[in-house]
Formats: C-alpha cells, structure tokens, sequence
C-alpha cells in the first residue's frame, strides 16, 4: 500500500509516498480500508518536532483520525465493509496512523459510523467534531439558555463548536485576532476582535470555550458571569502552561474552570455525536479537499495556515 512514512523532522515539501507492506489484522485489532481523513495540528507538531523525541518509535505512519470500512474484523465484531470512523488512542504516535491506504487499529477506537455525509465531509468530522462536542456537552454542559464565549473560533474546532452551539440553541460570541478574518465567523451571533482583553467587555457570558489557552484563560475567567463556567481546550496561542498559576486568585469567585482532552472517545459519545449532525442537517466547515497523491501539497496547505477550516484529504 501508500503510506507516508516519517522517519525524522519532514518539512511539508519532502513528504512523500511510500510503499509499504499492508498491515495484517490480529485480535483486538481490525484492519481498515482508508477512505478519507482529516489533518490536524498534532501532526504537524509530529512531523516537524516531536518525531525527535525517543517515545516516538520509528519510522511512523502519521494521523490521528481517519473514516473508512472495514476491510478484516478479526474478532471484533465489525462486519466487512462496514463504515466507521477511528480518532486518537494513540494513532499516528504510539502505532501507524491513518497517513496511508490502510490502517491497522485497536478495535475499542473504531466506532460505526450512520451518516448521509460524503467522504470528503466525514473525514472532517472524527476528531474535531468531538472534542467540539465534548467540550461544549461534557466540559461546559451547554443549555439553550446559554451564551456562549468561544475564544480563538477561527479554526476548524471553532467553526464546529460554532455550528454545534447555534444548533444547541444557545446566543453565541466568536472571536478571532484578525480582524480580515471576522467574515469567518459571522455565523455567530457576535463575531468580536480579539485584542487580548475582553474582559470587561462582554457582559452575559454563562459558558466559554477557550481555544486560545493558557495566553488568554486569565482574562476568558474573568469575562463570565458569576456560575459560568470556562472549558480549556486548544492551545492556539502558543503558550501551553501557566506559569505561576495562583487559582485562589486567579479564578473568580463562582467562576469554575475545566478542561477536555480528546483521547478517550467512547462508542455511546460517537453515536450522540453523529445522530445530532444528522438530525440537525449540520455539514462540516471543510476549507480544502486534497486527493492522496497529494499528501504532500496537502502538508504545505497546513503549514502556510492559510486554509480556513479543516483540510480532508480522500484516499
């Protein structure tokens, strides 16, 4: 089969193709057959950095998230042919990722997949669409009465949690710190510039999805009403840590503070997950479709950040 192959720090104008055996299934494991996955900054940080670190055993197929069809079940119960879609688990770092025509993977991280979505838009969905959902149903227990702050929505998790509150029913403001790039997110109720300070600023905010991270969480706490509550998600500002962080002051009072990390999708959560786009007639935001065989102009499309919304590649 193709795969891309990642030995050491790969910028995206050397990926390339590979030609590598086709992975053979074995219990607890199913072989399945790649129709189309999403690229994520994960991967990114793995083929430009962290494929240096000595965790990461190589070589390695690269990618986190993947849809496809089952093309051996081994004993897990799947039938042949059957559509599913696979995310996290430790694809793409601890084992070969769906970076390829075939992906050999643990059979507890595939999930079924019941859906009128193209390829194309499901490769869109997997991981994205549930740390979206997570965080907004399981971080921040997001009602129809809620206004929600998502910070740092210009990218394809906020263009999700954007499409997922309007359809929960909830007011929400979206912001970004590009000003050209405010007609992006204008399907929120409020699209605002980001200038590091919004606190003092907004007024009604019950729930906040902060994308931006450690860089802005400060300034998010402070921005919410009394029993809001703050889900951090993303760490788009570049900053990963708070150094210092007192919460006795730093957390107002009333105020909670949680998190969400995409790493343990269930089978229940999937399936919530996909019946709500389907009832809802939600399409995923997809800012670029690119056929395998351009992997590589695919790689150079996410690095130059230029795409809005999530790049999907269709094998």
């Amino acid at each position: 089969m193709k795969a891309v192959v990642l030995n050491g720090v790969t910028p995206a104008k050397t990926v390339a193709l590979s030609k590598v055996e086709i992975p053979k299934a074995r219990p607890g494991w199913v072989l399945v057959k790649v129709k189309a996955f999403g690229m994520n900054h994960s991967e990114q940080i793995l083929r430009l950095h962290e494929i240096e670190n000595d965790y990461i055993q190589k070589p390695i197929i690269p990618g986190i998230e993947c849809v496809g069809e089952i093309a051996d079940a081994s004993d897990s119960g799947f039938q042949t042919g059957q559509r599913v879609a696979a995310l996290m688990g430790g694809m793409g770092r601890s084992f070969d990722g769906s970076y390829a025509e075939y992906a050999l993977l643990p059979a507890h991280h595939v999930f079924p997949v019941e859906s009128s979505l193209t390829w194309a838009q499901l490769g869109a969905v997997p991981e994205t669409y549930f740390t979206a959902w997570g965080s907004l149903s399981e971080g921040l227990d997001l009602q129809p009465s809620d206004t929600l702050l998502i910070r740092g929505a210009t990218c394809a998790l906020g263009y999700a949690a954007i499409q997922i509150g309007k359809a929960c029913g909830c007011r929400v403001i979206a912001t970004t710190h590009r000003e050209q790039k405010l007609p992006l997110i204008d399907s929120a109720d409020e699209a605002v510039l980001d200038t590091g300070k919004l606190s003092g600023l907004l007024s009604g905010v019950t729930k906040a999805l902060e994308l931006v991270g450690p860089k802005t969480l400060s300034d998010t706490l402070r921005c919410m009403e009394k029993g809001g509550i703050v889900c951090d998600t993303g760490i788009l500002g570049g900053v990963y840590a708070l150094n210092g962080f007192d919460p006795i002051k730093s957390i107002p009072n009333g105020v909670y503070l949680t998190g969400f990390h995409s790493n343990w999708p269930t089978g229940e959560v999937m399936r919530e997950l996909f019946a709500f786009l389907e009832e809802k007639g939600l399409e995923p935001c997809v800012g670029a479709v690119y056929d395998f065989k351009d992997i590589r102009g695919a790689c150079m499309a996410q690095d130059s950040g230029k795409v809005n919304g999530k790049i999907v590649v269709t094998v």
